[in-house]
């Protein structure tokens, strides 16, 4: 911590003993007027916070400790809420600009006024570094800064204002325009310090490793904080540059190489031609110094991903024709799976062996992937469960392609089956991908398991017809038919004597896929067989007797 502090200081003292811009009169160019009455609520609500405003700012010199604290957040609170009035009206374009002419007149000196406070504030600050609680001192320093970053935002609005309202501030807006150039490249140098010396911090935690001290793990953070809070009111200095028309590229380019993160900024042609500048020299400089041997590397990676596609080509048509062999009998299911991982077990290795050829470190990287594997498991649950689900219906086999089964409330044929979910072709040809969890939790009704299948059908004759003339007509029209199994015997028999008919159960046995074909040809055929015959199919009848008295 001592050892960045000499430098830290020089930056931080640069910064803030400079004179500040600001501190010269922001209004001395604007022309007096007299303000023109508006709504009387909006000018007694607008009174009344200028009122609360300048009574508060005339009790900081004299308030301390945490009552200053509430001192400052209600000037700031209060002016916010003003300038939200001001900036209500003049986008309104419907007052009178005379009268708002002395409302930014008064912003642009209260905003004067708070800068110079906090510069004042931040210059005793930088008198206590150098003493045993430098880091404390630093921290309330980076917080006056960004508050200083809040009213900076302000005057740029205001000075936008009075340009609006044709206020001469020309000299003012270059003023600011030059104060804020001083302030930007003066946190570009700190921020790009604070990144060096985070960056050394880091690898020295790095190094000692389980050794590494406390101290050295504050120091890492303290940095991390300060490099957030330097990069935060960079990226505010270079937006109100930007604002006021300044070449910005140079701060961008900073603010990038720290957050590593690539946003709008990157397309702007200036930021993005510098960095890219920067990385062509990287790599000139690489393939300078390590071009045959990477390159000798690079061939020899590629050489191995070849063979290794070659090798899995092999390993996957002896896996085929293995698994396909009669007498393993393994479900189709459970041979695409086979087939599928073989490649992908032989394309994992063949990588890990090539990725070795380029210098990488087998150990911490299949380390790390263990590492992963962890936490991936944990933010995976729902998906692990389905793997897991997966392996037990391949196992266990309640189905295969082809099939025809009724599990988690879908009825249909298997078409595919993953390690995580099902395809399921609806019968009537909708493809309904279920997750294996809601299958392998559910009740699987293999419908084509078994080589046949009982079709059950009732049929129902009037009490006065004949019984034995009925069921004669049943079983022939059953026998008859050419997809009906002649074992096991199908049955047809009198099952019950009902409210309004004689029903007869008929109940033939075909194969699972004539199923509803024959339930469909029977049952028209025993309608048109009934009316030839003269048999009734009856409906329910209810005789109803009135009584007269």
């Amino acid at each position: 911590m001592l050892r960045i502090l000499p430098a830290l200081l020089l930056l931080i003292t640069t910064l803030l003993l400079t004179p500040s811009v600001l501190a010269q009169d922001p209004i001395a160019a604007v022309p007096e007027t007299t303000s023109v009455a508006i709504d009387t609520n909006t000018l007694n609500k607008m009174t009344l916070l200028q009122q609360t405003i300048d009574h508060n700012t005339k009790l900081l010199p004299v308030t301390k400790g945490e009552m200053r604290t509430i001192t400052e957040y209600r000037i700031k609170n209060k002016s916010s809420q003003l300038r939200d009035e001001i900036d209500q009206l003049i986008r309104a374009g419907t007052t009178d600009p005379q009268y708002l002419i002395p409302l930014v007149q008064n912003q642009l000196v209260f905003l004067r006024q708070v800068i110079n406070y906090l510069d004042a504030d931040l210059l005793l600050l930088s008198n206590q570094l150098g003493s045993d609680d430098d880091s404390n001192v630093i921290a309330a320093m980076s917080d006056r800064e960004l508050e200083r970053d809040h009213y900076l935002k302000a005057t740029l609005d205001t000075l936008q204002w009075a340009e609006m309202l044709a206020i001469d501030v020309t000299t003012q807006k270059q003023t600011f325009t030059d104060f804020m150039l001083q302030r930007a490249d003066q946190f570009d140098s700190l921020v790009n310090y604070t990144q060096d010396e985070l960056q050394k911090a880091v690898a020295e935690a790095a190094t000692a490793g389980a050794d590494i001290s406390a101290e050295q793990k504050a120091n890492v953070l303290s940095l991390k904080e300060r490099l957030g809070q330097n990069s935060s009111s960079l990226a505010i200095s270079a937006s109100i540059l930007e604002s006021l028309g300044q070449n910005v590229s140079q701060l961008k380019q900073t603010l990038f190489s720290v957050s590593g993160d690539i946003t709008q900024d990157v397309l702007n042609f200036s930021v993005a031609s510098n960095l890219l500048q920067g990385w062509a020299k990287v790599i000139k400089d690489q393939t300078i110094n390590n071009g045959p041997n990477l390159t000798f590397k690079i061939l020899v990676f590629l050489f191995i991903l070849f063979v290794t596609s070659l090798v899995a080509k092999i390993v996957t048509q002896i896996i085929a024709k293995t698994v396909r062999a009669s007498k393993l009998q393994f479900s189709q299911l459970l041979q695409e799976f086979f087939i599928s991982l073989s490649s992908k077990v032989v394309y994992a290795v063949g990588l890990l062996i090539a990725l070795s050829q380029l210098g990488f470190e087998l150990g911490p990287l299949l380390a790390g992937f263990g590492i992963a594997g962890v936490i991936i498991g944990f933010a995976l649950q729902d998906t692990l469960s389905n793997f897991a689900s997966g392996m037990m219906i391949l196992i266990y086999r309640p189905f295969d392609v082809g099939n025809l089964i009724n599990a988690a409330g879908v009825t249909g044929r298997v078409s595919h089956m993953s390690l995580v979910s099902t395809t399921i072709k609806t019968l009537d040809n909708q493809r309904l991908i279920v997750p294996n969890n809601k299958i392998w939790g559910d009740t699987i009704n293999n419908i084509t398991a078994e080589h046949q299948r009982r079709v059950d059908m009732t049929f129902g004759i009037s009490y006065s017809d004949n019984i034995e003339h009925a069921e004669t007509i049943l079983k022939s029209i059953v026998e008859q038919h050419p997809k009906v199994n002649a074992q096991p015997e199908p049955i047809v028999k009198l099952h019950t004597l009902g409210e309004s008919s004689v029903d007869f159960i008929v109940r033939p046995w075909v194969k699972p896929d004539d199923y509803w074909e024959v339930y469909w040809d029977i049952t028209r055929e025993v309608k048109m067989r009934f009316d030839a015959e003269g048999i009734s199919i009856p409906f329910p009848q209810r005789d109803v007797h009135i009584y007269q008295k």
